[in-house]
């Protein structure tokens, strides 16, 4: 498997891409006399002011979310016992919630911290897959949560259980509270920080549950309406499962190296075989996510005749970075025909 995140249905948050920082290059390796490997690999080689710059805001990112992630977890502490001694499920219902959205802003933090440490021998593409991982456990993990939440509303709505409506009013109101505060911390993002901008929709999630528990317990305790309280926490739950399944869905996609959203194998070789004037025929075209938005590619490229492989190798990588966002690419040149499976015959004239 090669090492590969709102949305609520992120695979924990996305990283900017491969987590290693290693030189450009253009290997060659002659077969036969065959066949040429070139790997081209985008990385970034900042100048020392822009790196320091890089690394302040790495940490004010990782401060809000730290932050957010503490506010958090007391809330959903304070839900949960307060759903327990006052017997409502719609409370039990959000402090779940929030313990994906806690989870969430967790990894998200331990993202800005993950992505700024190097590749080792043992992970060249360093630890970004980590939050994956992480995610697909989460996401089932809270699609069993439901399954006992919609159990228990069944009976709720069966036998009626008494509620303590304004201890469940008092903590419903605390929780609407701080999460409008963590979704102001969240609110000030950088338009391409979509690690920060997909933690803050989990928030927006909470947001809206800690609303239905506040509603719950205005109709139980002014309507005396019961049943209010286990039709909420069916909705609550039923937040829950949305995300937890777009998570599981996406999660699963990743680790299985599907081709990422919005990219597709044909037009990625079509566009190579038309924009790039040194080569002649594309296949062997692989795309993959190390992570939620990052993406890897490798593919083999045939070139036309007389065609500079360095050039060629150039050309393809800036279309890949500039039309399908993959910044990392490992490109197998041939000048000759191919021996691998599956690869294309040769077109007439060329090699």
């Amino acid at each position: 498997m090669n090492a590969h995140p709102s949305d609520p249905g992120r695979c924990g948050q996305e990283p900017d891409g491969p987590a290693h920082d290693a030189h450009e290059h253009a290997g060659r390796d002659e077969h036969a006399g065959h066949g040429h490997d070139r790997h081209a690999h985008d990385h970034d080689h900042h100048d020392p002011a822009e790196r320091a710059r890089g690394l302040l805001a790495g940490g004010a990112r990782a401060r809000k979310l730290l932050f957010a992630f503490g506010l958090t977890t007391i809330t959903l502490v304070a839900e949960a016992v307060g759903g327990i001694l006052s017997g409502s499920l719609a409370l039990l219902a959000d402090a779940a919630h929030m313990l994906v959205d806690a989870a969430a802003l967790l990894f998200a933090w331990l993202g800005v911290l993950f992505a700024r440490r190097p590749a080792d021998a043992r992970r060249s593409f360093g630890y970004a897959r980590l939050e994956v991982l992480v995610g697909y456990t989460n996401a089932l993990s809270q699609i069993l949560l439901v399954a006992w939440i919609l159990f228990e509303a069944a009976h709720r709505f069966l036998d009626p259980q008494p509620i303590l409506s304004g201890t469940m009013l008092a903590v419903a109101v605390i929780g609407l509270a701080v999460n409008a505060v963590v979704l102001g911390v969240l609110g000030g993002h950088d338009h391409d920080d979509v690690n920060t901008a997909g933690a803050r929709l989990h928030v927006i999630g909470d947001l809206l549950g800690s609303v239905g528990a506040v509603t719950a317990a205005i109709l139980v305790r002014w309507l005396d309406w019961l049943w209010a309280d286990p039709a909420i926490s069916v909705l609550v739950s039923l937040l829950i499962l949305n995300s937890a399944w777009r998570l599981l869905r996406r999660c699963a996609h990743i680790l299985l190296e599907g081709v990422p959203e919005g990219v597709e194998v044909a037009a990625v070789t079509e566009r190579v075989e038309r924009e790039v004037a040194e080569v002649v025929g594309v296949h062997h075209v692989h795309v993959w996510q190390l992570a939620g938005g990052s993406r890897l590619a490798t593919l083999h490229a045939r070139l036309a005749d007389g065609a500079a492989a360095d050039r060629a190798v150039q050309a393809i990588e800036e279309l890949l970075s500039a039309r399908f966002g993959i910044r990392h690419a490992t490109i197998q040149v041939e000048t000759g025909g191919c021996r691998h499976h599956g690869c294309a015959p040769l077109p007439p004239g060329a090699g």
